[in-house]
């Protein structure tokens, strides 16, 4: 009975303007930005892009990092940066010739400004963040890149770095951090996680490793969650220069304690020493691009504003109560209110699995066009599927000359009712209260309701017997689904 949901809760996102400038002053991008309008004729990189030495003081200097230890480091993630995102285009040098210093060989290139600068200052919102998400690609593949820490250990015997001996895969490096990145993303957009607050390190790397079958973890476990968490925190600082997150490294004193990389904290009071990390709206926007590209069902409010009612009501099947009214708020904006209502209520009519949940949102949908719904409400009192829907609508809006249902209807708008809440997973206490209303007020429920004309109602009759704490009721119920199926299989 169940209608297929997004696979992810609505995430929502400022404006592409609002992004587009935190994109643009996001500390990397900022500083690629900055070195790309210093690249000159003057401006010397060597064979793989990479400014030469002596040019790195000037670089520092243009990004106003003398006084930074790291400046130096800082000049060259930015120049790379901008070489990668077409900020800077690079001229390679000729060979042969004659250097400055008299040698013989390649000449160093040339770099200059590139064509994607312009896009800096003339381009749409939307072109800035496709410049921004080339450059979280750069920093993504440069966080999944092997650590040299031992370069004698993994250098060959023609001074080439062996790749075999860095026990390094690529994908399952790159794979690793999407699933980080996607459960970092799922805890921020998930009604009960933590919003827009921090989450803790630990429990990041954890996800990622504890099997969710597992009770108490194994110290072997224990140690892999402390290997993850320490290259998690290498991979956070250098995304978080990009925009994407705003972190709170490792306490390097709680290391200098034990000796050892950190273990998972055993309570609160220490939690915040092992890393605590948010993903920005700019950093959710960016996961977000990497998932539909993975084909990814990633679901924002305000995507469906411009569709048709089929795609809304279909669409906020699977949103929270929150995100499925500002969505459908943003959808009626601008339309005209009747003509939205004809439209809502005809795609609220079907008998397939998700036509149930589409009757309950059209119906709330409904409540927010207000009276001017009224002629189109009014219109389909007569519809089998729709004219208990229409009766609730214009009786809580206290209209006095509503007809009365046939008792037919009555019990399929019950099914059909239940149906929905089934499916919303919503309140079990709720749906429990619901259940035992109807059966209360209606004397002989169970007899009239396995008869009724509608795909789910034994699925509800059976879902009745479940819920429904007497246990005469119940079993009546369990009864009536029996005849249901049987009557359906005749």
């Amino acid at each position: 009975m169940s209608a297929e949901h997004p696979t992810l809760p609505p995430v929502r996102l400022p404006a592409d303007a609002e992004l587009a400038r935190d994109a643009l002053a996001a500390p990397l991008l900022a500083h690629a930005v900055r070195l790309a309008r210093w690249a000159g004729p003057d401006t010397r990189v060597d064979a793989g892009g990479e400014l030469v030495d002596e040019q790195l003081p000037q670089a520092v200097e243009v990004l106003g990092l003398t006084d930074d230890e790291d400046g130096e480091m800082w000049a060259g993630d930015a120049w790379r940066l901008a070489v990668d995102t077409g900020l800077v285009s690079v001229e390679d040098g000729e060979d042969g010739g004659t250097g400055e210093d008299g040698a013989t060989g390649d000449l160093p290139g040339r770099a200059a400004p590139g064509e994607n600068l312009a896009v800096v200052t003339g381009g749409s919102p939307q072109d800035v963040l496709a410049l921004w998400l080339d450059g979280f690609d750069t920093v993504f593949a440069d966080a999944v890149a092997p650590v040299l820490d031992d370069l004698d250990a993994i250098l060959g015997e023609d001074g080439e770095i062996d790749i075999e001996a860095l026990d390094w895969d690529p994908e399952v490096e790159a794979e690793f951090l999407e699933g980080v990145l996607g459960n970092l993303y799922l805890l921020t957009v998930s009604e009960g996680g933590p919003g827009e607050g921090p989450v803790p390190l630990p429990a990041l790397a954890a996800s990622m490793v504890v099997p969710d079958d597992m009770g108490e973890p194994t110290d072997d476990v224990l140690e892999q969650v402390s290997e993850a968490m320490m290259r998690l925190d290498e991979q956070f600082r250098l995304l978080e220069p990009i925009g994407l997150v705003e972190y709170q490294p490792v306490d390097e004193a709680l290391m200098a304690e034990e000796g050892e990389e950190p273990a998972p904290p055993v309570d609160d009071e220490d939690v915040t020493r092992y890393g605590m990390v948010r993903l920005t709206p700019l950093g959710l926007y960016g996961v977000r691009a990497r998932m539909l590209e993975a084909g990814v069902d990633a679901p924002a409010v305000g995507d469906l504003a411009e569709k048709g009612a089929d795609a809304l009501l279909d669409g906020i099947a699977g949103y929270p109560q929150a995100a499925a009214r500002e969505e459908t708020t943003a959808w009626l904006a601008g339309r005209d209110a009747l003509g939205a209502a004809r439209e809502l209520l005809h795609a609220a009519r079907g008998a397939d699995a998700g036509s149930p949940l589409r009757r309950l949102h059209c119906q709330q949908t409904l409540s927010l066009v207000g009276a001017e719904a009224e002629p189109a409400v009014r219109e389909v009192l007569d519809d089998a599927e729709l004219g208990g829907l229409a009766r609730v609508w214009l009786a809580e809006r206290g209209a006095t000359d509503v007809p009365a249902p046939p008792e037919s209807m009555v019990f399929w708008l019950a099914v059909d009712t239940i149906a929905a809440q089934l499916d919303a997973d919503g309140d079990l206490e709720e749906l429990q209260e619901l259940i035992e209303g109807l059966t209360g007020r209606h004397s002989g429920f169970f007899e009239a309701a396995w008869r009724v004309e509608h795909p789910a109602t034994a699925e509800v009759l059976e879902a009745m017997g479940r819920l429904h704490r007497d246990k005469t009721v119940a079993k009546e119920a369990r009864k009536a689904a029996f005849k249901a199926r049987s009557k359906r299989g005749a």
